[in-house]
């Protein structure tokens, strides 16, 4: 299963927008910035959409492998992961979440990975 596209986030005003106003959790391999939806910044097609939900974003540099191919099934992985995690959960208001991973990642397994995102979203709020 992939994250809804209804559940993704996209737009370099949007990220630009997290990267100022967002609150920032640190782990050793990954950063989450966590910030309240503008809406105002999304697409006019995207903003009727918008609800109580969450929309996530994953970045994955080529500092981390400079093979696409690693940098998508990373991608893919934590978008699968959110899906699972996210979509039962209900919010009070839209939120906007914004992953970026650090070259270290490539150094630890994908479920500890997985892991380290868990308790990220829980020092968030975002999940239990």
């Amino acid at each position: 299963m992939v994250l809804p596209k209804q559940m993704r986030l996209k737009g370099h005003r949007c990220f630009d927008y997290i990267y100022k106003e967002g609150a920032k959790y640190f782990s050793p391999s990954m950063i989450l910035r966590v910030s309240k939806a503008n809406t105002q910044l999304m697409s006019k097609i995207n903003r009727s959409k918008a609800g109580k939900s969450i929309r996530c974003a994953i970045s994955v540099s080529n500092k981390v492998s400079k093979k696409s191919v690693t940098r998508n099934k990373l991608r893919r992985l934590f978008h699968h992961h959110l899906a699972d995690k996210l979509s039962n959960i209900i919010f009070e208001k839209e939120v906007w979440a914004f992953i970026s991973l650090k070259p270290s990642c490539m150094q630890i397994s994908n479920s500890i990975l997985l892991k380290e995102c868990d308790t990220l979203l829980t020092k968030a709020g975002l999940a239990k």
